[in-house]
């Protein structure tokens, strides 16, 4: 009899197995795809014929689309002498998207936070990546094939569109802007997605002040031209704000000194504070900052229609509608899906889902060969308590029905491999190991726990499932970690949840743990050569040594020695020379 049906009559006839054996199955069924252990009888340097790919002499081949930052982590990591490597998106260059914000008022100049993904893709030296500058119109998951059409601006001659077939497709195209359908947004707002939006918003922030101090205008209209207002308070929209202040007070007061006194900023956010995601310290910090500087802030406010001339908000307190006029308007309040991505969604049965979903390998749930990473995709973390149960009955060897804490032991490790939010429980809480949760559940005399104590321990676990945030770092670790799965893909089974050979005592592991994310902090540019930090380990930094912290962490970021000089340069001509003002 194979392993599995060793396994399935031991775990639902109740007969004695090891650990290992019971676990087997539970991992198998909870993934939703092959996530099978080896046999704890394997010896530790055997590798399972079964995940062993037969080499036809053909490379698989592997679609990437997108080239922001879980494409191009992908592609940096990926051993791309394994398969063939073909890369489709509309823009020819990775941009470091956390740097746009400087780029609206020229602290760092467009060029310098960008690299061509050609030159990426040469510095592959254990294979060669085809790039294609086109857009992905279609993904047709039943037939493995995509549909493009190149958005050259120029005559071209031959056709612009074609196909590309694949055996694995990684879809990491982003996100667009999210208007909630609200009336005038897309044609009266600004956003702050791309390199050509932060271009875009320099010019019309110089056009707005080059229109009030043109002649014959009155003073209410040269004030109109001169409010920029900024809707949401997250990261994006607060670093705007911060470098829209310091244009004003260290360039453009002495450019255009006569309306110096008319120029005004104001933030709306329908929470009540900005920066909501970061620690309430730092929030506090930056709206006494800001109410320093003079930056209006608007909490409880909740845009309802965008119009050439004003802005249209309702309070939520009173329910009170009011409009104020303004001369730009960012919109920055959060993201939604692609339309490639929902008539995919619709193809694969996830219609009704807000995002594309994938399981804890990244694989698109619902298909075999799909994998989403970054702003594009959530992942659906499966919950321990759905097989609360299943793992009750692995872990009680002696089929006893209840566990000892030696029981319990045995399977903390696998519990914690599979279940990436059981770790995040237990640094939240502060708890060394998982064996703490079930020590109040114990009886005091027997020392061992039944079915019911086991689910009261362990049921808050699961609470500790949230989407991970939309932000670079995400999308830059799941790239990573992914070419990381791709390299190994010849040692194990068609998916990266395939397994991996005996570890040794204790049991064995999955050939490739599901996806963790490893928060490395994050900052908030507040102006005045002021930042404040959330960093690993509670701790918060705010004030002008965090600025130049600021600074070494995203000039180390950069993804070349050429766009690190340039950043880095940009800065410095910027402390002697001021920023450029020009409208280029």
């Amino acid at each position: 009899m194979s392993f599995f049906g060793r396994a399935a009559r031991d775990l639902f006839n109740g007969s004695p197995a090891s650990t290992s054996s019971k676990l087997l199955l539970l991992f198998t069924v909870s993934s939703g795809g092959l996530v099978a252990y080896s046999d704890s009888r394997s010896q530790p340097d055997e590798v399972p014929a079964s995940i062993v790919n037969k080499n036809d002499g053909q490379k698989k081949k592997v679609v990437v689309l997108g080239t922001g930052w879980a494409g191009t982590s992908f592609l940096k990591d990926l051993d791309a002498s394994m398969y063939d490597v073909q890369v489709v998106s509309p823009r020819n260059y990775f941009a470091f998207t956390p740097l746009l914000p400087s780029v609206t008022c020229g602290t760092v100049e467009a060029r310098s936070i960008v690299e061509p993904v050609r030159n990426i893709i040469k510095k592959q030296r254990n294979g060669e990546i085809q790039f294609w500058e086109a857009d992905c119109l279609k993904i047709d998951a039943e037939n493995n094939k995509i549909f493009c059409k190149a958005n050259f601006d120029n005559n071209t001659v031959g056709s612009e569109e074609f196909s590309l077939e694949y055996d694995y497709l990684v879809v990491a195209v982003g996100a667009q802007v999210n208007t909630f359908n609200t009336p005038g947004v897309k044609e009266n707002c600004h956003f702050l997605k791309d390199l050509e939006d932060a271009q875009r918003l320099r010019r019309t922030v110089i056009d707005c002040f080059e229109k009030a101090v043109l002649p014959d205008l009155t003073e209410e209209e040269r004030r109109t031209n001169l409010h920029f207002v900024i809707v949401g308070g997250g990261p994006t929209g607060v670093e705007f704000a911060a470098e829209l202040h310091d244009f004003l007070i260290e360039d453009l007061v002495n450019i255009y000194p006569t309306v110096k006194d008319l120029v005004k900023i104001s933030v709306v956010q329908s929470g009540d504070h900005i920066l909501n995601t970061f620690d309430e310290r730092i929030s506090s910090f930056a709206e006494q900052k800001f109410g320093r500087d003079g930056i209006e802030v608007q909490t409880g406010c909740r845009v309802v229609s965008v119009s050439d001339k004003e802005i249209t908000m309702k309070m939520k307190p009173t329910g009170e509608l009011c409009s104020i006029p303004h001369g730009l308007v960012l919109w920055s309040t959060g993201i939604s899906t692609r339309p490639v991505v929902k008539d995919f969604m619709e193809q694969i049965g996830q219609g009704k889902r807000r995002i594309l979903a994938t399981n804890e390998w990244l694989r698109v749930k619902e298909t075999e060969n799909v994998y989403a990473l970054g702003d594009c995709a959530t992942i659906y973390q499966r919950k321990i308590m759905d097989d609360i149960v299943a793992i009750f009955e692995a872990a009680d060897t002696d089929n006893s029905g209840t566990l000892t804490m030696e029981e319990f032991r045995a399977v903390v490790d696998d519990i914690i491999a599979r279940y990436p939010q059981v770790e995040t429980y237990l640094n939240n809480q502060h708890l060394g190991d998982l064996t703490d949760l079930l020590k109040d559940a114990m009886s005091e005399d027997k020392k061992e726990v039944d079915i019911e104590g086991f689910k009261k321990a362990i049921h808050l676990v699961d609470s500790q499932t949230t989407s991970l945030p939309a932000t670079a770092q995400v999308a830059g670790q799941q790239g990573k970690y992914l070419a990381k799965c791709f390299n190994r893909k010849n040692q194990c089974t068609e998916h990266p949840e395939g397994p991996r050979r005996f570890a040794g005592p204790g049991g064995t592991r999955h050939f490739f743990a599901p996806f963790r994310y490893k928060h490395f902090g994050q900052f908030a540019p507040l102006g005045g050569e002021q930042a404040a930090a959330e960093l690993p380990g509670d701790w918060v930094s705010m004030g002008h040594s965090t600025q130049w912290l600021w600074y070494s962490v995203y000039a180390s970021k950069q993804v070349s020695w050429r766009t690190r000089m340039l950043v880095v340069s940009d800065w410095t001509r910027r402390f002697i020379f001021g920023r450029d003002s020009s409208r280029i």
